[in-house]
């Protein structure tokens, strides 16, 4: 139900599933149903991609947690590293500060988020090269901060 009393509740959502070409592959994971149900919803869409934020390019080698999972890289004991060992953790982290910053920004209290990406992946992540259950760095760092998330496969019609 759409809210009556103001403007619409701004919401976080991971830009590739607002149709933005930001994957690692420089692909997008457009789900037009989330779209449809965000404005049945009464929310507004805010688009971040954490990765570009932290200064990946798009496109960008595949990248993952190391070891251990997303709670271990925020608290400096793991790193995200890519496919060819390069460390990343540092753009990772840059990357989820910044979806942090726009959430408060905007009074942003929940966030809709790719779910697999090793930023935005709410139950499952890639750790060590393999689909692992458990949040991306960027969902970590918003639930430590009380945002709640939630995780959308993304490329529906």
């Amino acid at each position: 139900m759409p809210r009556a009393d103001g403007p619409p509740e701004p919401v976080l959502v991971s830009a590739c599933l607002l149709g933005r070409r930001c994957r690692y592959d420089g692909r997008e994971n457009h789900d037009g149903v989330l779209e449809r149900e965000l404005a049945r919803r009464g929310l507004r869409a805010v688009p971040c991609c954490p990765e570009e934020a932290g200064g990946l390019p798009t496109p960008r080698p595949p990248a993952w947690i190391e070891r251990d999972d997303a709670e271990a890289v925020l608290d400096g004991r793991a790193r995200v590293v890519t496919d060819a060992g390069a460390d990343a953790t540092a753009a990772f982290l840059a990357g989820a500060r910044h979806a942090l910053e726009t959430c408060r920004a905007h009074g942003v209290r929940r966030a809709f988020l790719k779910e697999r990406s090793p930023s935005c992946g709410v139950a499952c992540t890639h750790v060590n090269d393999a689909v692992t259950p458990g949040p991306g760095v960027t969902a970590a760092l918003l639930r430590r901060h009380g945002i709640e998330v939630e995780g959308v496969e993304g490329r529906r019609p």
